[in-house]
């Protein structure tokens, strides 16, 4: 099962869109699941969305628009993995690996997935599985002027999921793999 997972694209403040490199991987009818994590900001970046998947969960972020009446958290279950969403900025300080710790207690999750920091990030702790997809546009974040664009496609079996990692370095799309199997 094939999840797209992204987040802060910032489109049309801080990136006009999604990178035509990426553009051109994203393919209707082959993704699944999508997991935002916020900071889409218009309703056109979700509607483009809809239109890779019609199964599309997203968190509101501290730029979205009041209107898109996205929630704070969300709990999603794929296979047999039950995977936590949050934007990121609610956490203190961000991207914490305590804090983060936390929220995967509190919301008693095997993944979770935030943003906000626009730099990609994943690590395993205590069973649990941390990601972080980055910014898929590369829009400046708030601790970085220069932010590589990324984004994570999940490919989840059974009790192990395998993540690949988009990054539009140099103007070409590089490709790094790792895998987590459920304890």
């Amino acid at each position: 099962m094939l999840v797209l997972v992204l987040g802060d694209t910032h489109i049309p403040y801080r990136s006009h869109n999604l990178p035509s490199k990426f553009k051109k991987l994203l393919v209707p009818g082959r993704i699944h699941h999508i997991l935002c994590t916020g900071n889409l900001c218009t309703k056109e970046t979700y509607d483009y969305l809809k239109t890779l998947a019609s199964d599309v969960h997203v968190v509101r972020g501290d730029f979205d628009d009041i209107g898109l009446n996205y929630p704070e958290q969300k709990v999603v279950t794929v296979g047999q993995f039950r995977i936590g969403l949050c934007h990121g900025h609610q956490i203190v300080p961000w991207s914490d690996a305590k804090s983060l710790a936390l929220l995967q207690r509190q919301l008693d999750v095997d993944i979770l997935i935030t943003g906000h920091s626009h730099k990609f990030e994943a690590y395993e702790r205590d069973g649990c599985f941390y990601i972080n997809p980055g910014s898929a546009t590369g829009a400046y974040g708030p601790l970085d002027s220069k932010v590589i664009p990324s984004f994570v496609l999940m490919d989840i079996q059974s009790t192990s999921v395998v993540i690949y990692i988009y990054q539009l370095i140099d103007d070409e799309v590089k490709v790094e793999r790792i895998e987590h199997k459920k304890p």
